[in-house]
Order: structure tokens, then C-alpha cells, then sequence
């Protein structure tokens, strides 16, 4: 099964760029967005074989993530079920269950120059973390509850590069947004809860991978980029994990897309 990932920066943007046969070429069972910035009924871009299913922000023009499946899924989710968070109504949640997973696309809340929304984005990854567990464990904030506990892949931009390896200038950028001590950890702790980092376990020692680049000083040009789009599963998909790539070939957005293929 291959799943794809990818922060595109407005969709009707990239629609524009190649997005049509970038989709082909990779050929996903699942194919996930990010940062798709459109309310309903604003594009009409569908795909033979695919059912989409959009989580729109609130606000115009806007974060929000959407995934397109081959495989029908039993439910889909559009919140964590935590109204209270700042990062409310800004459709960062898109989660599909599937027979033998859960499949959460991800776009998490920038902590904002300054570290501004530091405080938010902990406790955004906090509630996240008690979410995916939960659907480990069979439960979800909304819907009905799962027939039994599964396993959980989760991916998307996690707006954080974990390591000192997974940005190509990590002194000038500790301690800022997305490299933050205490982003780093909550990652850190995520892994702890029991998933895997695929790429990273595939590549323990792979420089210069890297899935988002500035558009400013040539930043892709020169590679000088960071590793913030994951795709990470539960512990017990770790012997199913086949492949995981970064596909820095593939233009459009200031993100690349990344990859992933499991054994059924």
C-alpha cells in the first residue's frame, strides 16, 4: 500500500503547477494534503478511481487538509474534539479509519515568529498525541466509537524538524519556530508514545533530506532546507514499513511531497 503526504500552499495554486500529474506519477492508494487555503465548492479537482474528503478552515483562504482514498473508509473525523484549542476551526485534522488502520493527515499550528504561539502549539501537540493514542485504543472524540483498537499511520507537516540532521543550518535556527527546544521534545515525546519516525528509521544517518525550503536566498536551489513533513506509525507497523521517501524531485510548493509503502 502506498501513501503519499504532501503540503501543497494553496491548492488552487499548485493545481496551476503540475499538481494533476505529480498525483499520477505517484500513484498513491492514499494521497493526503496540507495547507489546501479553499472552502468547499472552490475547486473541482477530482481523480478516476478517488474519493476525496476536504476538512476546511474557518477562515478563507487558510490552512486546511484533505485526503483522497482508494479505499473507502469505514468513518472519517474532522477534529480532534477539542473546540478549546486555539487551533480550532482551522481543518488540520483529516482522519480516515480503515480496516487495518487509522490514517490521520495532519497540519500542525506554526508556533509563530518570536515563538508568539509557543503555548498553543504545546498544547496542540499534547491533545494530538492523546488523539492518535486514542484511536490506538479504539476510541475518538466524535462519531461512533471503533469496533476494536488499531494501529495508527499519521502524516503531514509536523512544522518541526526534529534533529540537529534534519535542517541544514541548525545553529542560527535554535530556538526558533520549528526548532525550538520545546517543539523538539514534543516530538520527542510523540516517538516515546510509540511511533516510529519511518524515514529516519530507514535513513538513520541520511543528510541533506529535507521536504520544505524557504522561497528566499535560493533556498531550494542550494538545498539549504528542513525535514518537517513525516509520516510516523504505531509500533506495530514497524516490520510492514517497505519504503520511505523524500521526493525533492517533485516542484509546485515550497514543501515537497514525501512517501511511504507498507505491506497490506
Amino acid at each position: 500500500m502506498k501513501l503519499v503526504s504532501w503540503n501543497v500552499n494553496g491548492l488552487r495554486a499548485v493545481a496551476k503547477k503540475g499538481f494533476a500529474e505529480s498525483f499520477e506519477q505517484l500513484d498513491a492508494d492514499v494521497f493526503a494534503l496540507q495547507e489546501t487555503k479553499l472552502q468547499e465548492g472552490q475547486i473541482d479537482l477530482e481523480f478516476p478511481g478517488y474519493t476525496s474528503y476536504w476538512s476546511y478552515a474557518d477562515r478563507k483562504g487558510y490552512s486546511g487538509t484533505a485526503v483522497y482514498s482508494r479505499v473507502e473508509p469505514l468513518q472519517v473525523l474532522h477534529s480532534m474534539g477539542r473546540p478549546e484549542l486555539d487551533a480550532a476551526g482551522e481543518g488540520r485534522i483529516c482522519a480516515l479509519e480503515f480496516p487495518a488502520f487509522w490514517f490521520v493527515c495532519v497540519y500542525t499550528p506554526n508556533a509563530k515568529n518570536e515563538l508568539a504561539r509557543l503555548d498553543g502549539r504545546m498544547e496542540w501537540d499534547d491533545a494530538f498525541r492523546e488523539f492518535c493514542k486514542g484511536l490506538e485504543e479504539g476510541t475518538t472524540p466524535e462519531g461512533p466509537h471503533t469496533a476494536e483498537p488499531k494501529p495508527v499511520v499519521m502524516c503531514g507537516d509536523f512544522n518541526v524538524a526534529h534533529n540537529e540532521i534534519d535542517l541544514k543550518n541548525p545553529g542560527p535556527n535554535r530556538g526558533k519556530a520549528g526548532f525550538s527546544d520545546e517543539e523538539r521534545e514534543k516530538f520527542t515525546t510523540l516517538l516515546d508514545a510509540g511511533f516510529v519516525d519511518t524515514f529516519r528509521m530507514l535513513n538513520p544517518d541520511t543528510t541533506g533530506a529535507y521536504s520544505w525550503w524557504s522561497y528566499r536566498f535560493h533556498a531550494r536551489e542550494n538545498n539549504a532546507g528542513w525535514r518537517i513533513d513525516y509520516f510516523l506509525v504505531s509500533e506495530q507497523l514497524r516490520d510492514k514499513v517497505r519504503m520511505a521517501l523524500i521526493h525533492s524531485d517533485i516542484y509546485g510548493s515550497d514543501h515537497c511531497p514525501v512517501s511511504l509503502e507498507l505491506d497490506a
